[in-house]
């Protein structure tokens, strides 16, 4: 009988570093980026303490991409993940050992004034994601096809008369 296990990690920080984005010989895109995360506390006299840990978390495919494009040194994501541990050998033949946070969700957080809006991201990828802070971009002709194919392919919203009834017996007037 197997037994139940969970590798799971939610972390809140600042970016370290830039995201560095490397694309794997097979075409894989995948992003490295370092996260702060920070601890404090009072002793036992009175003084306050506090501790910073340092993440490194690993994000793959389009995760990766978004992550390249939109975060930079200093700001403030929500990342969630597993940890993986590898190991390898260096150049000078000692082996290595590191432990990395593999992400499958990003969220930019921030303050709302720094902060650009959000954009549309397909529900598959599990992540949020933000505009660039600039308003001059424009659209690439193929991200305006994508939008015009993804409204074309919902369903109207709109509440048919049935659907407006209300319940019998029920008078309340909202």
């Amino acid at each position: 009988m197997a037994s139940r296990s969970l590798n799971k990690v939610t972390l809140i920080g600042n970016l370290t570093r830039d995201p560095e984005l490397r694309y794997t010989p097979q075409g894989t895109a995948v992003c490295t980026f370092g996260l702060a995360t920070n601890r404090s506390w009072k002793t036992e006299d009175g003084t306050q303490r506090e501790q910073t840990e340092f993440h490194t978390i690993v994000a793959w495919t389009r995760l990766a991409e978004i992550v390249a494009e939109y975060l930079t040194k200093g700001k403030q994501p929500y990342a969630e993940g597993r940890l993986s541990t590898r190991e390898w050998e260096g150049q000078d033949g000692q082996k290595r050992r590191t432990t990395e946070i593999i992400a499958t969700e990003v969220i930019f957080l921030g303050s709302p004034g720094a902060r650009p809006e959000s954009i549309d991201v397909p529900e598959d990828l599990g992540i949020n994601e933000e505009k660039p802070e600039t308003e001059t971009e424009t659209k690439t002709e193929t991200e305006t096809e994508k939008e015009t194919e993804k409204k074309t392919r919902e369903k109207p919203t709109t509440k048919t008369k049935t659907e407006e009834a209300p319940v019998e017996g029920e008078d309340i007037p909202f």
